[in-house]
């Protein structure tokens, strides 16, 4: 689907994290990635919280990452971008999982 000059589009991205994580490998993620609008163009909005829902179907995740870009390019850039790389580098022994959703505001 390609844009209209109105649309967004949005970066969801989700953790779960190990059981045996610590509280500083979690929080040192969370830093990790509140870094990265700083360090990479083309996000125009970045924003993040953990699951307070009361219908518990998280699913055991547990943490929402959304970053907003204007275009699928500014998207792409950010997945390469070298400090993008190193970031998902720390994850490995912290996270569980993750998913990603990218989606067109409408």
């Amino acid at each position: 689907m390609s844009a209209t000059p109105s649309s967004t589009l949005r970066h969801i991205v989700l953790f779960s994290f190990r059981d045996d994580a610590s509280a500083e490998q979690v929080q040192s993620i969370i830093d990790g990635f509140r870094a990265l609008p700083a360090a990479i163009p083309g996000i125009v909005s970045y924003e993040w919280g953990v699951d307070v829902s009361p219908e518990g179907l998280n699913n055991g995740f547990t943490h929402c990452f959304t970053l907003t870009f204007a275009s699928d390019t500014d998207r792409d850039t950010y997945l390469a971008h070298p400090e993008h790389q190193r970031f998902v580098g720390t994850l490995e022994n912290a996270l569980e999982r993750s998913l990603v959703l990218d989606y067109w505001a409408q």
